[in-house]
């Protein structure tokens, strides 16, 4: 069917709600998307879509994107040391956003193809909840942010580049390596939404442009009510989780994790859902 103003909201408020959760927003859309009949909106939907809930991370975490940002550019002609850790955090940023780039060229076809079927969601949302859980239960959360290394950017870095596996979550991915690293839950959330910065805009406006250049149609009253709404929902979520994870686990997000792997099993094997398909989601 095509795309309503409807549909074009409801598809922004589950992006807001589940971008920033430990708990794939990529599944999410493929699921909701198909079960209210809009299986796929487009890239162009899903790359306009995840700006809006980029720049809700933009606005909350400005004042240390704009002092790691100046910092950085004054390491570059000299004017504060370049281990001063404010710079350092851009080059960690910057080299943490390196696998991404690099796999998601790589192994675009498998990605867009064979790798977005309901079958592999299902899978990866259980298996990730268990290594989700077992970090955040035996990790040490000691190290904070001053503590990382270039070798713990890197490993950060692959970590995010797993995410382009739907169904295993940008967030959760990143969170699970951190915890497993030794870090806060704090310390691991906040350089988990620092880093998807570059690689969410950049991918996202590559995927925009490749969508307007090639003459594909875009129903843009939905996708920018699906944007804004995107944005509201995912300012207050990222809100809502950094105070939450100072004084709770992530048990309650494995738990989901596994239950909704649960439903979507079911709904494949009962036909509702196909297990391999081509569905377009970010």
């Amino acid at each position: 069917m095509s795309m309503g103003l409807l549909e074009g909201a409801f598809l922004g408020l589950v992006q807001g709600l589940t971008e920033f959760l430990p708990i794939s927003s990529s599944g999410h859309l493929a699921i909701v998307g198909t079960l209210i009949g809009a299986s796929d909106p487009g890239a162009a939907f899903t790359a306009i879509c995840q700006l809006g809930t980029e720049a809700a991370v933009i606005l909350y975490f400005r004042e240390d994107i704009a002092r790691i940002v100046s910092r950085w550019a004054l390491s570059l002609a000299g004017r504060v040391p370049r281990d001063d850790p404010d710079a350092r955090m851009g080059w960690l940023v910057i080299l943490g956003t390196i696998p991404i780039g690099l796999l998601g060229l790589l192994f675009q076809d498998a990605i867009e193809t064979s790798l977005r079927g309901f079958a592999v969601i299902a899978t990866t949302l259980w298996v990730f909840a268990l290594l989700l859980g077992a970090a955040d239960r035996y990790g040490r959360k000691e190290r904070t942010l001053d503590r990382l290394t270039w070798k713990h950017g890197v490993l950060f870095g692959l970590a995010q580049a797993l995410a382009l596996i739907p169904g295993v979550s940008r967030s959760g991915g990143t969170i699970t390596m951190g915890l497993l690293l030794g870090y806060t839950r704090e310390a691991a959330a906040r350089y988990s939404f620092l880093l998807a910065i570059p690689a969410v805009v950049l991918s996202g406006f590559y995927q925009l442009y490749d969508e307007v250049s090639s003459g594909a149609a875009i129903a843009w009253a939905p996708t920018a009510v699906a944007t804004v709404v995107a944005f509201v929902v995912g300012f207050v979520v990222i809100a809502w989780l950094m105070r939450f994870i100072t004084t709770h686990s992530y048990r309650g997000f494995v738990v989901y994790r596994i239950a909704l792997a649960a439903v979507v099993y079911v709904l494949v094997f009962t036909d509702v859902l196909p297990a391999w398909n081509g569905t377009d989601f970010g």
